[in-house]
């Protein structure tokens, strides 16, 4: 947990003045996973793991911007701003402040401090969380006004731009648009979302971050989407009205799948059945069946894993072994693979038992030490009033 006080205070003595203060939350992902680029459906849950981004106005057209988690320092001027892909930190501050003046916002300099609690390459979403919240509070010092939706898409854009992900909008997404309590059921198509609560019955969702992740991430994210879109093509020629793997049916794609390459065809059923587990995931928890719910989750590993192949054994080792733990109804890894965070459904009363099994398992067999933690679904973006 950040500590907020003293984040106020190193800005204040590095800098020489208050700032205001800006939070967006990370996120994890209930089920939907690479659907959001195929514009299918997701049903995330934004998380009380935050980015805050602490700044003040300048008078000239400099970001003077501090990473306090990683100790460094950088600057930008706003009127010289570059390319980005970097590979660091900055193509994130640098893509945002860009993506933001490219929608037609006005920005003044500022002095940024960025801190953060969420696990920087776990699959929670620790980017958009630093794009919304860096966007915020570049916004609101610069009295420039953004809907939302502008917002959302904005922190994309840095991501597709500067930093080279061509991720879908469930991210950022989800950083602005939550409610605590709740799930966000999205269109990634429409971007039409309504809240699903929940409702988990003396059940919590955890999270287990592996702290492994694998070099294979980025090049085979967009090497998914470029399969995805490949099968698109082929089976348009007998499916001439579909745009995206959102559009055909299962009854449809087992009817013409044997035209598709053996990868692609496998890419295609994840995404397709990914699809209809995330609409019968909704509808289980709006329901109160938790018991569907978590059977649901555990299909989608079992179709990430084997059909779309960006698991691997770290992750599977968490998965299986959470499994086997008494009061789980389900497990799944969570955000783009090769590492990261898996999320379980475990009965509240075996939370204790969950975590000291599970770890000595996975210590055991990798001599690593999983964080694992509860996470409770938060609100969107804000200022922080101090």
């Amino acid at each position: 947990m950040i500590d907020i006080p003293a984040l106020a205070a190193a800005f204040q003595n590095k800098y020489g003045n208050k700032p205001r203060l800006f939070r967006a939350p990370g996120r994890v992902n209930l089920i939907g996973e690479h659907t959001d680029y195929n514009e299918g459906f997701v049903l995330p849950m934004a998380i009380d793991q935050q980015t805050i981004a602490a700044i003040s106005p300048r008078p000239d057209r400099m970001l003077q911007v501090w990473s306090m988690n990683l100790s460094e320092t950088a600057e930008l001027n706003l009127d010289a701003l570059g390319p980005g892909r970097r590979g660091n930190w900055l193509d994130y501050i640098e893509g945002t402040a860009a993506a933001l003046m490219a929608s037609g916002a006005s920005m003044t300099g500022a002095n940024i401090a960025i801190q953060s609690d969420i696990a920087l390459g776990g699959g929670l979403s620790s980017s958009a969380a630093l794009e919304i919240s860096l966007a915020k509070a570049l916004l609101s010092i610069s009295n420039s006004p953004m809907d939302n939706l502008s917002l959302t898409l904005a922190g994309q854009t840095a991501e597709h731009v500067h930093v080279g992900i061509n991720s879908g909008i469930m991210d950022q997404f989800t950083s602005v648009h939550s409610s605590a309590g709740h799930a966000i059921l999205l269109d990634c198509r429409s971007i039409k979302s309504r809240f699903i609560p929940l409702n988990l019955k003396g059940y919590r969702i955890l999270v287990c971050n592996s702290r492994v992740k694998h070099s294979l991430a980025s090049s085979e994210y967009n090497q998914r989407r470029r399969d995805c879109e490949r099968g698109v093509k082929m089976l348009r020629s007998l499916l001439p009205e579909i745009r995206s793997l959102r559009d055909v049916s299962i009854s449809d794609f087992s009817k013409y799948k044997s035209i598709l390459p053996d990868f692609v065809l496998r890419c295609c059923r994840h995404v397709i059945t990914e699809n209809a587990r995330t609409l019968k995931a909704a509808d289980a928890l709006e329901t109160g069946d938790i018991t569907e719910m978590g059977a649901l989750m555990s299909a989608s590993h079992q179709s990430l894993r084997d059909d779309y192949l960006v698991s691997c054994p770290e992750l599977d080792l968490l998965v299986n072994s959470a499994e086997s733990q008494p009061g789980v109804l389900g497990a799944r890894m969570t955000g783009g693979g090769f590492g990261g965070c898996t999320v379980s459904m475990v009965k509240e009363s075996a939370i204790e038992n969950f975590k000291e099994n599970v770890a000595h398992q996975y210590h055991v067999e990798t001599g690593l030490i999983p964080d694992i933690f509860v996470v409770s679904a938060s609100n969107g973006a804000s200022e922080i009033p101090i």
